[in-house]
């Protein structure tokens, strides 16, 4: 199954178009294409590479809990969102240290201000975890996934919470084709960190098995995919508990399907190496979706080869 997302990433070297982007880093795109993995024959955390689980389950449970800062993220030792926090930051008035202007690109090129940037990153982040009016102002991310999926703030000031009203759809009307769940909201989309990339999920019912599909707009496939593709392969795990099914398959919907261009000799790299065989899940039964903490999800048999370092673009 591994073979879905390696032959992405090679259509987009032979077939892709440069492209400039919101970064300034330069990206290879395609845009369209569709990778199905089998969630019964193993579950599909590259091999390739090792990616770090811990990340991977540790964000959705962020997001399911209907979190939007990064307090709980630092405080598992999580940094994916660690730049737009403090993009935000480093923007406001209340930043009083050197320019950080552009620090995402800044700091590949030149290493004096590389140490600079890790400097002000470990205060803006001892700052979220041990100030509370800090980390509200400043680890907040706006309205980003979590607060889409569990509280969509209705005109009535009401909220939805569309997780709940998902599976509880799936209890009582498997056969419907209403199962959806949307993170993209165009009236807060411009007060968040950074727009939905993962932007609406489906799930299906067929017998006894539960499928999911996900619209991805815009997908980072050497950093950002891997993590999208085991996230909704754990996401349709734990929705098929809480409903009483099995798991069927994860479907992977992508828009613009991208490789920076500071990504190339990684992936190239990654392209050389062997697949191996998928690892399984395991997930504590007792618990509901809504009451589960890092230490109820484990990935057995996971043996990757070893992870390839890449910057993020910001």
């Amino acid at each position: 199954m591994e073979k879905e997302y390696l032959d992405l990433a090679r259509r987009i070297l032979e077939e892709g178009t440069e492209r400039q982007d919101r970064t300034g880093t330069g990206t290879k795109s395609v845009f369209g294409h569709q990778m199905r993995f089998d969630l019964q024959k193993g579950f599909p955390l590259l091999t390739t590479k090792r990616v770090y689980f811990k990340l991977i389950k540790s964000e959705l449970l962020w997001f399911l809990k209907g979190d939007t800062n990064i307090r709980f993220l630092l405080e598992n030792n999580n940094h994916i969102w660690d730049e737009w926090a403090f993009e935000k930051y480093v923007k406001s008035p209340d930043y009083k240290g050197p320019d950080m202007t552009d620090f995402g690109l800044r700091s590949q090129k030149d290493p004096e201000f590389k140490e600079e940037y890790k400097k002000q990153m470990a205060l803006f982040r001892e700052s979220v975890l041990n100030d509370d009016a800090f980390a509200e102002q400043y680890g907040s991310l706006g309205n980003v996934y979590g607060a889409q999926w569990r509280a969509w703030q209705k005109k009535d000031g009401g909220v939805i919470d569309q997780i709940k009203n998902v599976i509880e759809s799936i209890k009582t009307n498997p056969q419907s084709r209403r199962h959806i769940v949307s993170a993209w909201n165009p009236e807060e989309v411009p007060t968040m960190a950074l727009p939905p990339c993962h932007t609406l999920f489906q799930f299906y019912v067929e017998g006894n098995k539960l499928s999911c599909q996900l619209y991805q707009r815009s997908g980072d496939v050497f950093l950002g995919v891997p993590f999208n593709i085991a996230s909704y392969a754990l996401l349709t795990h734990l929705v098929a508990q809480e409903t009483g099914l099995e798991v069927g398959e994860f479907v992977h919907t992508l828009g613009d399907a991208h490789l920076y261009m500071n990504h190339m000799d990684q992936i190239h790299e990654q392209l050389s190496r062997e697949p191996k065989a998928f690892p399984t899940i395991k997930l504590n039964k007792e618990k509901s979706i809504f009451d589960f903490e890092m230490d109820d999800i484990e990935v057995l048999d996971y043996h990757p080869h070893k992870a390839i370092k890449a910057p993020i673009a910001v």
